[in-house]
């Protein structure tokens, strides 16, 4: 079961969820993600976005750390009602909103929410989706993803080491790659140059 590792909720556990059609990530990679974005200031204060959600456990961590609030999207319903129950478990479900549903789907309307200033924009973003899921996928959901985000966001995407590197699109920086054995997490954001 992971675990939340610091912050005002460290040390609780987070329940997996129904079944075995998840890959939660470690919490040695969760550990060191969070680590690099503590360093760049990239978590208090900011709004979330945790695309294939899982367990939760990457929203939680960056809740638990003084993010504002999490979206947390998971086209598995069962899932995603575990997510829920698991916010309202640790006291976080007036900072979370949980959506089962499709990640581009909601990401369309997250970016034409954002546009159209009925929602604010996203600081950090989590794409951790299975790892059979094509990288041009990926790449797409991220291109689409450019509108609902803050100018300075951070994305972070977790990959297999088998998988093709992701390419950042256009309007995108490539803010470095870290492998841990098995897992690949690549991190970029918005670019003032296009």
């Amino acid at each position: 079961m992971p675990r939340i590792i610091a912050g005002a909720l460290g040390g609780r556990t987070v329940p997996g969820p129904p079944g075995s059609g998840t890959r939660p990530t470690s919490d040695r990679v969760r550990e060191a993600v969070f680590s690099r974005l503590s360093g760049w200031d990239a978590i208090a204060d900011r709004r979330v976005l945790d695309l294939f959600a899982g367990t939760g456990a990457l929203a939680f961590e960056a809740l638990s750390r003084g993010a504002r609030d999490a979206e947390l999207v998971e086209a598995h319903a069962r899932t995603a009602g575990q997510i829920g129950r698991t916010a309202r478990e640790l006291g976080i479900a007036m900072r979370c909103r949980v959506r089962s549903a499709r990640a581009e789907a909601v990401v369309a309307v997250l970016a034409s929410d954002v546009a159209a200033g009925r929602v604010d924009p996203f600081g950090l973003v989590f794409i951790d989706p299975p790892y059979e899921v094509p990288t041009s996928a990926v790449e797409s959901l991220v291109a689409a993803l450019a509108p609902a985000l803050e100018p300075d966001a951070v994305v972070v995407v977790e990959r297999s080491s088998r998988s093709t590197s992701l390419t950042w699109p256009r309007g995108f920086a490539d803010d470095g790659t870290k492998s841990y054995g098995e897992t690949v997490v690549q991190y970029g954001g918005p670019s003032a140059e296009t």
